[in-house]
């Protein structure tokens, strides 16, 4: 309104790694040991939160779990991903020109992604009607595939999606939306950026299934905010569920044995005194 506006999004060329979250404590170790695990063993993984929580660079520092010998098709609506992987395709989205032709949108990458022969599909973002093609390349043998999307909470983020897929195709009934969410997506992390400025997982939870119409949800580690320090620091800890989650038969299928103390750690986070 009161004239140009510009707005520059920049990422460091030298991109976080694993190591970096869990020394700038966004998440302990044992969560990120969790999260490699689920990335060797192929699990479908959505990143939600909220803008600037760090869902891109959470995405980017998971890219590191991914074998040099598997073939990757990223698509994104600006190219923000830093992968290192020898075999990539990286395909971007197009705005239409001044006569309006020359569109190309995430729903057509993705389309023309699975005549790739990708090992891994990677979607920056969904935020429209492309989840349906996402979610059924997550169910067609693209396991191991990743993308963000903004939401709250696990539980928002499965209703936003419903909501994107149900853009896509209309005339799908919201049961079979479901089941093809629950059949789809292993495990939900979420992400946030905190009052005094940090960005913390929040949540790792894993998609159990679906019970009565709805799919259910439970959580394997939680952040716990329980105020702020004299220095307006945020105080919590990260405590696992004790909850052994059902994807660990899938972790021992791929040859990767959690210890199972992990499911009962607990890590203090700021301090009070």
């Amino acid at each position: 309104m009161d004239g140009p506006l510009l707005s520059i999004r920049r990422f460091s060329t030298d991109k976080l790694m694993p190591k970096d979250l869990v020394a700038k404590l966004s998440l302990t170790p044992g969560m990120m040991q969790l999260l490699e695990a689920a990335m060797r063993a192929r699990l479908n993984i959505i990143v939600s939160g909220g803008t600037g929580a760090g869902k891109t660079t959470l995405l980017n520092a998971l890219s590191v779990y991914i074998s040099p010998k598997e073939r990757i098709v990223t698509i994104e609506d600006a190219a923000e991903l830093q992968l290192k992987q020898p075999h990539l395709a990286r395909l971007e989205t197009r705005p239409a020109n001044v006569e309006g032709n020359g569109l190309v949108r995430q729903r057509q990458l993705l389309i023309n992604a699975l005549r790739m022969r990708p090992d891994r599909i990677i979607v920056g973002e969904v935020r429209g009607e492309e989840a349906l093609d996402m979610l059924q390349a997550m169910n067609t043998g693209h396991d191991g595939s990743l993308t963000t999307v903004h939401a709250n909470s696990p539980r928002d983020a499965i209703s936003r999606l419903e909501v994107m897929v149900s853009l896509a195709n209309a005339n799908m009934h919201l049961l079979a939306i479901r089941q093809q969410v629950a059949s789809a997506v292993h495990i939900l992390v979420q992400v946030s950026r905190l009052s005094d400025g940090t960005r913390r997982v929040m949540n790792i939870t894993e998609v159990t299934g679906i019970e009565t119409d709805v799919v259910t949800l439970q959580d394997i580690f939680v952040f716990e905010k329980r105020g702020l320090g004299p220095d307006g620091k945020v105080v919590g800890r990260f405590a696992a569920t004790g909850i052994l989650p059902k994807f660990n038969e899938k972790l021992l299928a791929a040859g990767i044995r959690l210890p199972v103390e992990l499911f009962d750690e607990v890590v203090p986070v700021g301090s009070q005194a």
